[in-house]
C-alpha cells in the first residue's frame, strides 16, 4: 500500500468521508513526498502525518473564506481546512522553499489559494492583504500573544482568529487576553478538545493600531504583556 492510499485509509477510519479522505490522502502525498527534499513537517510517515490533518480538521467549524494562514510551512492547517470547506486560502511562509512547495501543492490539488512569500510582519502592511481576512489561523509553537500580534491585523472586523494551543499557563492566558485589548481583538469561545488541545476564538471587534504587528522578529523575541513587555 502506498503512502496516498495509506492515509487515506487512516482517515476513513477515523471516521472522514471517503471522498474527502481521498483529496487529503493525495495532499498528504504530496506534503511526504517533498519532505524528503526539504524539512516541511517533522511526520515522516501516512500514521505520523493523520494526526496532524485530523488536528487540521477541528478548525473547519470556525472557518469563513476567506482564510489567511500565517506561517504555513507544509499547509497545515489551512490545505486540509480548504479541501474539507472549500475556503478561498492565502498561505503566508517566507521560507523560499516552502512557499515553492506551498505553490506547487495548490496547483495540484486546485485549489482557490494564493501563496506569498514574506514575513507576517511585512504581508501585514501591504494594503492588498491588511483587514481583508474573515479568518486567520497560524499552526506556530510561539506564544499565544506572539501568534494573535500576526493574525490580528489581517483580520477584518467581525473576523477571527483560530489559534490552537496545548496546555496554557496562567501568565500566557493574562497575557494573551491583555494583548487581545491592544489588537481590537475579544475572546469569544475556548473549544476543549482531548487532553491539553484547545482552539482559542478571537474576534476583532475594532481596527488594529498601525503599529502592529511590530518589526520583523520582535513579535516573537518580546511577546506582548508576557513578561511585562508591551511594546
Amino acid at each position: 500500500m502506498g503512502e496516498r492510499e495509506d492515509l487515506t485509509a487512516q482517515l476513513v477510519a477515523a471516521g472522514i468521508a471517503p471522498d474527502l479522505a481521498l483529496r487529503l490522502g493525495e495532499y498528504g502525498s504530496l506534503l511526504l513526498e517533498a519532505n524528503r527534499r526539504v524539512n516541511l513537517t517533522g511526520a515522516s510517515t501516512a500514521q505520523d502525518l493523520a494526526p496532524h490533518i485530523l488536528d487540521s480538521l477541528t478548525l473547519c467549524a470556525y472557518v469563513t473564506s476567506p482564510l489567511v494562514d500565517i506561517g504555513s510551512g507544509g499547509g497545515l492547517p489551512a490545505i486540509p481546512v480548504a479541501l474539507s470547506t472549500g475556503a478561498a486560502i492565502t498561505l503566508v511562509e517566507s521560507t523560499v522553499k516552502k512557499a515553492a512547495f506551498l505553490e506547487s501543492a495548490v496547483a495540484a490539488l486546485q485549489l482557490d489559494a494564493r501563496v506569498v512569500a514574506e514575513r507576517a510582519e511585512s504581508a501585514a502592511r501591504d494594503a492588498g492583504l491588511r483587514a481583508q481576512f474573515a479568518s486567520a489561523t497560524a499552526r506556530a509553537v510561539s506564544s499565544a500573544p506572539t501568534v494573535l500580534e500576526l493574525a490580528a491585523p489581517f483580520l477584518r472586523l467581525g473576523g477571527r482568529a483560530l489559534l490552537q494551543r496545548g496546555r496554557m499557563d496562567t501568565r500566557e492566558r493574562e497575557a494573551v487576553l491583555d494583548a487581545a485589548r491592544m489588537l481590537g481583538m475579544n475572546l469569544r469561545e475556548e473549544r476543549l478538545l482531548d487532553g491539553e488541545r484547545r482552539i482559542l476564538i478571537f474576534e476583532k471587534t475594532g481596527e488594529t493600531p498601525q503599529r502592529f504587528p511590530r518589526r520583523p522578529g520582535v513579535p516573537e523575541k518580546r511577546p506582548l504583556c508576557l513578561r511585562g513587555e508591551s511594546q
